[in-house]
């Protein structure tokens, strides 16, 4: 079996417990009791493997918690920002599960352990409250203790039974490849409340890859709407670790799905001192205004939203929106996201933002703002995709890339709405899809019906549309009709019609006489 059997396999399992154990209780809202056991079981298993250092003597789940010395968990704490006991590791929970009456409170009290060990450390912050949403007392378990223990139970069963291989080998690998495709099921089958927090791993790819083109290194990349971070760690995933040099920084509104996008970062095996999420609105509490300015960005903010705009009347005179003279709709706070990425870019950097394609061509407070934009050469390039690749909505977004070192004053557009291959309820962008867009956007060459750079000065007259379809001609696929030749066809028909009906006239006049 080869390893991408392997991982499909495990995935399939993955999802036939999900589905399995959950019963009557929405797959939406029992997907924090999959996704944290999964979790629970990798800071385990990634914990006893630090411990044990690859002594194959040492056995960290077999050891009494009474060996354990302060300076160990001093130690260990400091190095991987929170700390395990032997008795409470995954495997001993899960192993005594179906047995034990106390396991729901058990559990609590475990995972309230886990996070308050980092008290007083520099990790507390990325380890508070990661536990949060897996609720061990909650009716969505059952009505009775009984009810609820037998449902954790089955759950921990369930994930014990996975094969990750060995941790270090490729188990790391696995976890997070395992956490992604859960989030990614969840939220292909919620509708639009988990659309809104996951970027599909192909989209996540290519937005990736143009906010890192040709950077041989960056020094921190950052996402504004984080979600589940997805985003971020297609950085990681695609581009090796030492081009990111001070790690994965991000801002979430949604405290759920903020816990899910600190817990993304553990198990795709980034440490507690290589990721900064903050909880908040990125729009009117902006963290990271110290760290800034980033070489990267990327980002597919929430389409439309409403937000406070101009009914604050402190937020036009905000280094972020200053500059542009005028505040997004109140009504449509996409620009509101565009200018704050704008402001926290580095003068070498990139960043590539999903858009609504709205905002290219509507007027008053967004066209000034696309002005402000393009009359400052920030606009590199747009690009169009296909409709139907994000989980809940079809609609065909736009790729917007900024940067601050432009030499030419031109922005390019690409057509790339007829490059998708069609999946049961989205469609995806292939590999070949994405090395293609990146090609044209690398060369910046002009390909009739598919990109095309166009001068400032025709942007401008064009009342700053910076819709694709506004500069790239769409292909004429319609059957080329010859009316010459359509012509004399018509006239040989119309011939035989008349020589028929004449024959006919003949035949019946013999009849009547």
């Amino acid at each position: 079996m080869t390893s991408t059997q392997q991982r499909a396999q495990l995935q399939s399992q993955i999802w036939q417990i999900a589905n399995a154990v959950r019963g009557s209780v929405d797959g939406w809202d029992f997907k924090q009791y999959v996704l944290g056991t999964l979790f629970y079981r990798f800071i385990s298993e990634n914990f006893a493997a630090y411990i044990e250092g690859g002594d194959e003597s040492v056995n960290y789940a077999k050891l009494s918690d009474v060996v354990i010395t302060d300076d160990i968990k001093d130690d260990a704490i400091k190095t991987k920002g929170y700390f395990i006991y032997p008795s409470q590791l995954f495997a001993n929970i899960a192993a005594n599960a179906n047995d034990n009456p106390n396991l729901n409170t058990d559990l609590a009290a475990i995972f309230s352990a886990i996070e308050s060990s980092a008290n007083g450390y520099p990790s507390e912050p990325d380890i508070k409250g990661l536990f949060a949403d897996f609720d061990t007392t909650s009716n969505r378990l059952g009505n009775t203790v009984v009810d609820k223990n037998m449902r954790l139970a089955a759950v921990l069963k369930g994930v014990a039974g996975l094969s990750f291989g060995d941790f270090e080998d490729n188990q790391i690998d696995l976890f997070g490849d395992a956490y992604e495709f859960l989030i990614s099921n969840y939220a292909a089958n919620a509708g639009k409340s988990g659309g809104e927090f996951f970027t599909p791993q192909s989209v996540s790819k290519l937005i990736a890859q143009l906010a890192m083109h040709k950077q041989d290194k960056v020094n921190k990349i950052y996402d504004p709407a984080a979600g589940s971070g997805s985003l971020l760690l297609q950085a990681k995933k695609h581009f090796d670790e030492h081009i990111i040099e001070d790690g994965f920084f991000g801002q979430e509104i949604n405290h759920t799905t903020y816990n899910l996008a600190r817990m993304n970062m553990f198990l795709h095996n980034v440490n507690y001192d290589k990721f900064n999420m903050a909880l908040g609105n990125t729009l009117i509490d902006p963290h990271f205004g110290d760290d800034k300015p980033f070489d990267a960005i990327v980002s597919n903010p929430p389409y439309s939203v409403k937000w406070i705009g101009s009914d604050d009347p402190t937020l036009i005179n905000d280094d972020r929106f200053a500059p542009a003279g005028v505040l997004a709709p109140k009504s449509k706070a996409d620009f509101a996201f565009v200018l704050h990425a704008l402001s926290y870019l580095s003068s070498k950097g990139r960043a590539a933002i999903v858009c609504f394609p709205g905002i290219f061509y509507r007027g008053g407070a967004e066209l000034k703002i696309r002005k402000y934009l393009i009359d400052n050469n920030y606009v590199e390039t747009v690009i169009s995709l296909a409709p139907n690749l994000f989980f809940g909505t079809s609609i065909a977004v736009n790729i917007l890339v900024l940067s601050k070192h432009k030499t030419e004053n031109t922005t390019q557009f690409v057509d790339a709405s007829k490059l998708f291959k069609s999946q049961t309820n989205t469609n995806i962008l292939t590999d070949e899809h994405i090395a293609q867009m990146m090609q044209t956007f690398d060369s910046k060459t002009d390909d009739a019906y598919f990109s095309k750079s166009v001068a400032h000065d025709a942007i401008a007259k064009n009342d700053y549309n910076l819709s694709v379809s506004a500069y790239v001609e769409a292909e004429d696929t319609r059957e080329v009709i010859d009316i010459t030749q359509l012509n004399t066809e018509l006239k040989t028909t119309v011939a035989k019609i008349d020589k028929l009906r004449s024959d006919i006239d003949t035949i019946v006049a013999e009849i009547e006489a």
